[in-house]
């Protein structure tokens, strides 16, 4: 009889262990989709914010021949780069700070420009991509917090490791967007 008891007790046991392991196999899997969807949608709003940013270069070459061509050309090529980690995300943010930053130079140079109604709605637009940039970002980092949580805690942590999730990366700010934000308590 005492036999009989604890071998049932043993396969309610197995039966809750495997339903959690399944369970907890399952939430892993929804959270790295998650992960990965988040960053499809920041290569989406990065392609946005590029194109956006090849069209004020295409305004610009009107005005200024030759650097406009480069320009183009050089955002038509940075453009097409694939985002698949955080660390690609965090250099098209370099690459795209420092396109912003020559082509804000060349149009220095030309104050007629600025006054174009082009220029002003696309960096209207800039802007606005820029904003969405930023909120899925902040949706990524989320999502990759929540994954993180599950992967590194225990008892998750032991699921994790058999199936080979790992910690996700996180997105980080750009040295130049710190730099640009104004010390409040410092005037």
């Amino acid at each position: 009889m005492m036999e009989i008891i604890f071998v049932v007790v043993v396969v309610i046991l197995a039966i809750i262990v495997v339903k959690w392991y399944i369970s907890t196999q399952r939430e892993l899997v929804n959270l790295d989709e998650k992960c990965n969807n988040a960053l499809s949608q920041i290569e989406v709003q990065l392609n946005s914010r590029w194109d956006a940013l090849l069209a004020l270069a295409k305004a610009t070459q009107s005005y200024a021949k030759h650097e406009g061509e480069v320009l183009v050309n050089t955002i038509s090529a940075r453009r097409t780069t694939e985002v698949k980690t955080a660390a690609d995300v965090n250099a098209q943010q370099d690459a795209y700070s420092e396109m912003l930053g020559r082509l804000m130079a060349v149009n220095e140079a030309y104050p007629e420009l600025k006054a174009s109604g082009l220029y002003a709605k696309t960096m209207n637009s800039i802007d606005e991509y820029e904003e969405d940039v930023r909120m899925a970002r902040m949706i990524y980092n989320d999502t990759a917090t929540r994954m993180n949580k599950y992967v590194r805690q225990w008892p998750t942590s032991f699921v994790a490791g058999q199936l080979r999730f790992q910690v996700k990366e996180y997105l980080k700010i750009d040295s130049k967007e710190k730099k640009a934000m104004p010390d409040m308590f410092t005037e």
